[in-house]
């Protein structure tokens, strides 16, 4: 086959991800680091919280090096293993992804604003600050 032909396949296969932003982290990353923090705030083994949950050493360090992608019944256990409930993991990765997202913006208005000059004097940057109920 042409290289041509093994390009086109190559990106039909990873389909149209123009859309997707650079900024955004996969699920599996963020999984994984939550589990992995969690286990050394116990001071907690991978060997450890992998016997207790019956899942292999190896797959638990893939999982929270965001290398695996594990099914919903194998993160069940893990959670369980970490005294984790469903509710607790989400509110978790909802707090990350909200503070990071508020990073991203604040990045994007800092550098607006250093791109803008008449904006903001030489020498100072503009600060976003942003303000829940």
């Amino acid at each position: 086959m042409s290289e041509s032909v093994l390009h086109a396949l190559d990106e039909a296969r990873r389909g149209d991800r123009s859309r997707e932003r650079a900024d955004e982290p996969l699920m599996r990353d963020l999984i994984g680091d939550l589990l992995r923090r969690t286990r050394n705030e116990q001071g907690r083994t991978l060997r450890e919280v992998a016997e207790d949950a019956q899942v292999s050493l190896p797959y638990l360090s893939e999982i929270e090096r965001g290398r695996k992608e594990a099914s919903s019944e194998v993160l069940a256990a893990i959670y369980r293993s970490l005294g984790l409930s469903i509710a607790d993991v989400f509110g978790q990765l909802y707090q990350r992804t909200h503070l990071a997202r508020f990073e991203v913006v604040g990045r994007r208005q800092a550098h607006l604003a250093r791109v803008s000059a008449p904006l903001a004097p030489r020498g100072h940057q503009a600060t976003v600050m942003s303000l829940a109920a």
